[in-house]
């Protein structure tokens, strides 16, 4: 990889980052890299799930097609590092990595436009520049749009910089990589009196505890004990006075699973379950279940790839699965469901140069030399994928 094209990855990185926008608001950064794309040559869709692009890349012999994407979006997070390309927009900030994500695309474009021939040997490459990964269901949208079916799509993969991972790994699993983002919201609602009589009132905050209690029921007596699953309260508000019952209780949580069947399994035994207790104290139940993201699930041939074109660059003790399964969600699990393919992380810690904060954290930053390195598997993984199908 030339210095150059990391000097171009890094410019496209802080650019980006210095300007941060939110799920659905990312109309600056989709310009910028509109803009860079048509500057090749290329032809692109734009406004697909409202900030979206996508670029069909041919090689102009018969194959299959295979998706690359990379998520655009930033978080609500107030930036407190210190460097020179930090955050301009006050509260919104590029704590997860996307501005890196995006980055590697554009290069990748770049680089096609380059070596076309040599990369791509036969069939198609669809990049796929995707809003609202942050909770906004930016995947399902582009999928509701009709992009995999349009553009025949065949595989699907996307990377992820890490800074769980240190600089110079991958992380790569078969199977369930990342959990199911679920959140449930319930009203209890009792009947309020005086503290001191609790025996004319139906307590919303009582009834609340027990099913607080009861949720845990559902992991430990009805999910294998050997398959991840969490359930957490998050929220649990009722009442503004001592000596009062209210009337109402109201709890927020969220479900995180692994695999489908217990993906499938959740929203009605929970509800059941919530009912249940709440009809034993007399109380009455408004129950709300919401999907985010669903499992991330890789295919098993598709990791392979992924492990094969990192050990042609990397080397053959480049691969990890330490640090890589998480109980987090990750909304690119919705082209997973749709196609095979292959989620990984690139190991971007640098202890030395202090890129140690996690992911999501104020101080968020990482080491810059991992985008060479994902582009480089990126290009391998396309030419390997679209050799052998």
């Amino acid at each position: 990889m030339s210095k150059s094209r990391l000097e171009e990855m890094v410019r496209y990185r802080r650019t980006i980052h210095q300007k941060p926008e939110l799920m659905y608001e990312e109309r600056e950064t989709a310009g910028f890299v509109a803009g860079h794309l048509k500057s090749l040559g290329y032809v692109i869709e734009e406004g697909i799930a409202e900030t979206g692009i996508v670029c069909l890349i041919d090689s102009g012999l018969p194959g299959k097609t295979i998706l690359v994407r990379a998520d655009m979006d930033a978080l609500p997070i107030l930036e407190e590092t210190v460097h020179d390309y930090k955050s301009r927009h006050p509260g919104k900030m590029h704590a997860c990595g996307h501005d890196g994500h995006t980055s590697i695309l554009m290069a990748l474009s770049t680089e096609l436009k380059e070596s076309l021939q040599f990369i791509v040997p036969k069939g198609r490459v669809l990049l796929c520049f995707q809003p609202a990964e942050e909770g906004g269901a930016g995947a399902d949208k582009m999928i509701e749009a009709g992009i995999l079916e349009k553009y025949k799509v065949d595989a699907c993969f996307a990377l992820h910089v890490w800074n769980h991972i240190e600089l110079g790994k991958l992380g790569v699993v078969n199977g369930t990589m990342m959990a199911s983002v679920d959140e449930f919201f319930i009203t209890i609602k009792g009947v309020s009196g005086h503290g001191a009589m609790p025996q004319h009132t139906v307590d919303p905050i009582l009834v609340g505890s027990h099913i607080v209690t009861a949720l845990q029921s559902i992991v430990s007596r009805n999910v294998d004990p050997l398959e991840p699953c969490v359930v957490t309260v998050g929220s649990f508000h009722a009442g503004n006075a001592f000596n009062v019952i209210p009337e109402t209780a109201e709890l927020r949580g969220t479900v995180r699973t692994y695999s489908k069947s217990v993906y499938e399994m959740f929203p009605k035994r929970l509800e059941d379950l919530v009912r249940g207790v709440a009809k034993g104290f007399g109380a009455e139940i408004d129950f709300k279940f919401k999907r985010i993201d669903k499992p991330t699930i890789n295919d098993a041939k598709m990791a392979d790839l992924v492990r094969e074109a990192g050990k042609k660059i990397l080397g053959e003790d480049c691969i990890t699965e330490e640090n890589t399964r998480s109980m987090g969600g990750e909304d690119f699990s919705a082209f997973l469901m749709k196609r095979p393919g292959c989620y990984f992380f690139v190991g971007s810690r640098n202890e030395k140069k202090g890129f140690v904060n996690p992911h999501h954290s104020s101080y968020f930053d990482f080491d810059e030399e991992a985008m060479p390195i994902g582009l480089s598997v990126l290009k391998e993984l396309i030419h390997l994928y679209l050799s052998t199908h």
